[in-house]
């Protein structure tokens, strides 16, 4: 065994230990998918405000189709789901906080023997302390703000005693940040029988509360006060802000549920025409024509563990330290630019990675890497697209389940939805509509499908190639419906034998992921 397989051996074990850590680490964080799922009922309740003139009374019958006949009943199902969500989060929290503290306590204490803990494994178990009682802190302060919420939604349909139970419970917990209890005392003020208000009354709700929520306490405020100026203003920005909810929602539901409509038509038509021709059939085309392939398993690994792994977990992450970049980064801006950078520098590492390790190789066969654009590319990347809405829709109601809030998720998703930034989301796009799938399709579809292909047959290659993209996002509730999505690609280009079929279909499902979250979050923010 050469020097070189030695080392690329022992980097192979290390990539895989890395990312097996990573992923059974991300099984302790929340899901993303979860939040998401409160912005959207933040949207229908923001919408539910909005009230036609007469003009436009035809479009009640819209609205309710968009939102449902009890829009709040809904809300509060959704937030009550997801508190015990949190609840059960937190309590597996502090269950794991507290064998760490036990096993610390027994390590400091040591037996007869004069053997001391190792210093390191004594820091390793105060970094893990210290990182679940952050997550503690993050849990319990997530359900004092859905407790605010769950009040006022109780509040909304006509159950005063049930919300005002709900506030006085949040106020019971001391460890919360004090402003939290304060605006719950405040609501239980408002909505008592005998309302009376604090000065800080109004400035405690537009600190704490957001959208619907907030608009739903000023109110009750306002009418307090006997303030018609003041309320007929707030009615006026209600309007506003319904109409342009009811709008986005609309887009939101229209675009993916037409999409879906197409895709579920699109996949009735292949299956049944794979049923009837088999082999002449769209599904059968090319699915058994492997790539010849002149490399063997050592290259591929070579580019993988070193053009991929290596660069993008040590040596990119060290070229970035010595770039006049500030870090922590003091907005978004800079956040969404830093992003940019290290991806491209990750890409650029990979691929000149793959390059000098086939280039010896050269001439490539001609069914490799091509870029036919008087192609049929278009309709194979389109129809994918509006195919792979259905299924993944349906995986991802599974997948929530399996995994019930926990697993991880992609921490850009969550400062795509927050930000307002005009900039920042242009550079995130860029990121993420251009660059992933320029990169992405080119090393997983054009480089590691075909290569495999030499071992498997080309489904075979298609599902280990669709694990492997799935698995390098390092989030493990994303395993599932990553690989899904990895093998609608791969199936597309597997057939289209053009990397511009994948690459399009990659671009149009990140775009539309990203305008989803701008949408959701500009109407909440």
């Amino acid at each position: 065994m050469t020097l070189k397989r030695i080392v690329l051996f022992f980097l192979t074990l290390v990539a895989i230990l890395f990312s097996g850590s990573s992923l059974i680490g991300s099984l302790k964080e929340p899901q993303f998918q979860s939040e998401l799922e409160l912005y959207q009922t933040n949207i229908v309740l923001l919408a539910t405000e909005w009230q036609p003139s007469d003009e436009e009374e035809n479009l009640q019958n819209v609205k309710k189709a968009i939102l449902g006949v009890k829009p709040l009943e809904g809300a509060l199902k959704q937030y009550q789901q997801a508190r015990i969500s949190a609840e059960t989060n937190l309590e597996k929290a502090q269950n794991q906080l507290a064998k760490l503290r036990s096993k610390s306590t027994d390590n400091i204490t040591p037996p007869q023997s004069e053997s001391e803990i190792s210093p390191a494994i004594e820091a390793s178990l105060l970094v893990e302390q210290k990182k679940l009682q952050q997550t503690s802190n993050q849990l319990q302060e997530s359900l004092a703000k859905l407790d605010l919420r769950i009040g006022i939604l109780q509040a909304r349909q006509g159950n005063k005693d049930k919300a005002i139970e709900t506030w006085q419970k949040l106020q019971k917990n001391s460890s919360i940040n004090p402003q939290l209890s304060e605006t719950s005392q405040t609501l239980i003020q408002i909505w008592k029988e005998s309302p009376r208000l604090s000065q800080e009354a109004e400035l405690l709700i537009k600190d704490n509360l957001k959208g619907w929520f907030r608009h739903s306490a000023l109110e009750k405020i306002y009418q307090i006060k006997q303030n018609s100026e003041y309320l007929n203003n707030l009615k006026v920005i209600e309007q506003k802000s319904a109409e342009n909810a009811l709008l986005k929602l609309t887009g939101i539901a229209i675009l993916p549920a037409l999409g879906g409509f197409i895709g579920v038509i699109l996949l009735i038509f292949t299956f049944g025409q794979w049923i009837i021709k088999r082999q002449e059939s769209l599904l059968a085309q090319n699915s058994q024509t492997r790539w010849k392939t002149p490399w063997n398993g050592e290259t591929i690994l070579q580019v993988f563990v070193v053009g991929f792994f290596l660069m993008g977990q040590l040596i990119v992450p060290l070229v970035l330290q010595f770039l006049p970049i500030p870090r922590p980064a003091p907005n978004v801006k800079i956040q969404a630019l830093y992003v940019l950078v290290s991806y491209l520098l990750v890409a650029f590492g990979s691929l000149s990675v793959l390059y000098l390790s086939i280039k010896q190789f050269f001439p490539l066969p001609e069914d490799w890497f091509c870029f036919r654009l008087y192609d049929s590319w278009l309709l194979w990347g389109i129809g994918g697209y509006c195919a792979v809405i259905p299924i993944f829709i349906i995986v991802s109601l599974i997948n929530q389940q399996l995994w019930q809030g926990q697993g991880g998720s992609n921490p850009l998703l969550q400062i795509v939805l927050e930000s307002q930034d005009n900039v920042a989301l242009l550079i995130f796009f860029s990121t993420a509509a251009i660059a992933a799938p320029l990169f992405e399709e080119f090393l997983f579809r054009g480089f590691l499908l075909p290569s495999l292909t030499r071992y498997f047959p080309v489904w075979g290659s298609i599902l280990i190639s669709s694990f492997v993209f799935a698995a390098v996002h390092l989030s493990l509730s994303e395993v599932i419906p990553l690989t899904v999505l990895g093998i609608v690609l791969g199936v597309v280009y597997s057939r289209s034998r053009n990397l511009l079929a994948p690459m399009l279909l990659h671009s149009l499902w990140n775009s539309g992921t990203l305008l989803s979250l701008f949408l959701l979050g500009s109407s909440t923010n």
